[in-house]
């Protein structure tokens, strides 16, 4: 009777072993890939208290909870010890306290080798499980790139001093504004110089090593026009040959977003009117001309990623709750409504409140509250309502007007029969005001009903926002 039951045992286990799907294979990414994506910024530093790769992996599955399918990475390599800042301002090395000094850890940013693994981050092995667990949950992982600058340890520095821009006397300098010549204050990193054509072969190279060996989906590419333009119309379709890629710029720049370089640049405009409306200096007129010089001046294929923060901002200008106030949620919802692809920045989903240290160790919060269930819900609407497409062949956009457009952003996206609108009071103030709408419509957010009819006047209080379905 034993051997009977340790026979049917091994017989479940084995049918349960057989009918376990393993996960399908990640399709290469392709323009369509980015109409329903949500971006997420992974600061693998400040994620965790190990800061590791091994800790963010393990939330990879509640990044798909909030309809993540991008992962962008920041800077994941060894970080240069010479010339390395310190939070005031002042070199590390100026600093006496060996204790004191031990707690700077310097710039994502100043690389001390483009191959390299920051070892405080963990292993190349551990980078690999990242990117293959990104991709068993249908998420494609792209690595920031610092093209323009290195750090002053990187060996370059000694062995191919022609690779780096030199003043009068030959000394190798840091990154320059090119109209003024002097410094932008980036005194941690040594600025290339692209007129020397051998530096491209080897940057590509050096791209392509992580694209061949680490199986990486694409690059975020940091200060993208500062670096010549004849680098990127080099490198990139090479680096396509190899597999297509997702290519992000930290630009607007509209040349940069022809001819299969860039697919998507930074929404910088739009963000900063964002944070202007809540501080009263601009208005929704304003946010109107942002969308409406997108239309003109750019081709329209193009677009941008949405953000009320990164880590640039986050770190310098503060967080979504310094800037936006009690706006947070309403413009949220606006980034994931409006033609473009919304970024979530680490912590903001954890309603992170506090400037993360940008040059020191820090962490982000880890308590659910209301702001991971917002995300969710805008995250699940964007995937998979396609009048969100917001890339190549975004969604129409049609702004319905309002007796109140000062301060109502109200607006209509389109696709194949889908209808998302958004109504929104960007203002400190009620909103009273008609808008041509009629019809009974479903609250997303609440699923509660509401109904417009011909000439109803509407209220809305400060910051108040519908997202509507019909």
């Amino acid at each position: 009777m034993k051997k009977i039951a340790l026979l049917a045992l091994t017989l479940t286990i084995l049918t349960s072993c057989k009918t376990e799907k393993a996960p399908e294979k990640l399709a290469d990414f392709t323009n369509a890939s980015a109409e329903n994506a949500v971006i997420y910024e992974a600061n693998i530093r400040q994620y965790s208290p190990e800061g590791t790769f091994e800790a963010f992996t393990k939330d990879i599955p509640e990044l798909k909870k909030l309809g993540v399918k991008v992962i962008w990475v920041m800077p994941i390599q060894p970080i240069s010890m010479t010339k390395r800042k310190a939070t005031d301002g002042r070199i590390v090395t100026e600093i006496q306290d060996e204790k004191e000094r031990a707690k700077y850890l310097g710039s994502y940013y100043s690389i001390s080798d483009y191959r390299g693994i920051n070892p405080d981050m963990g292993t190349k092995s551990d980078f690999k499980d990242l990117v293959q667990t990104a991709h068993d949950n249908g998420i494609y992982v792209i690595l920031d790139w610092v093209a323009n600058h290195t750090g002053w340890d990187h060996p370059w520095i000694q062995t191919h001093a022609e690779y780096y821009h030199k003043n009068k006397d030959g000394e190798v300098t840091d990154p320059l504004n090119p109209e003024t010549g002097e410094s932008w204050g980036w005194t941690d990193v040594a600025h290339l110089d692209y007129s020397n054509p051998e530096l491209h072969e080897v940057m590509k190279e050096e791209m392509m090593y992580w694209v061949k060996d680490l199986n990486i989906d694409g690059f975020r590419c940091d200060v993208a026009d500062n670096v010549p333009t004849s680098f990127w119309e080099f490198a990139v379709p090479k680096l396509r040959q190899e597999k297509p890629l997702f290519m992000l710029m930290e630009s607007n720049k509209e040349y940069l977003l022809k001819n299969n370089l860039f697919d998507m640049g930074y929404g910088w405009e739009a963000h900063h009117v964002m944070n202007d409306i809540h501080k009263g200096t601009k208005s929704v007129a304003d946010l109107d001309s942002v969308f409406a010089k997108i239309k003109k001046d750019y081709s329209s294929t193009a677009y941008f990623m949405n953000f009320t923060s990164n880590h640039d901002e986050n770190s310098w200008n503060g967080t979504e709750y310094d800037r936006m106030g009690d706006g947070v949620e309403a413009f949220t919802a606006l980034t994931y409504t409006m033609p473009g692809m919304p970024l979530i920045y680490t912590g903001q989903e954890y309603e992170l409140k506090h400037k993360l240290k940008f040059f020191e160790k820090d962490s982000i919060p880890k308590t659910k509250g209301k702001m991971f269930a917002l995300y969710e819900k805008l995250g699940a609407l964007k995937n998979n309502n396609p009048a969100l497409n917001g890339a190549k062949k975004a969604a129409s956009f049609q702004r319905i007007d309002t007796t109140n457009d000062s301060i109502v952003m109200a607006f209509t996206r389109e696709n194949n029969n889908h209808k998302v609108i958004y109504i929104g009071n960007l203002s400190k103030a009620n909103a009273v005001f008609t808008l041509p709408l009629e019809g009974t419509f479903t609250n997303y957010l609440t699923n509660e009903k509401v109904t417009f009819t011909k000439g109803q006047q509407h209220t809305l209080k400060p910051y108040q926002y519908y997202i509507l379905l019909p």
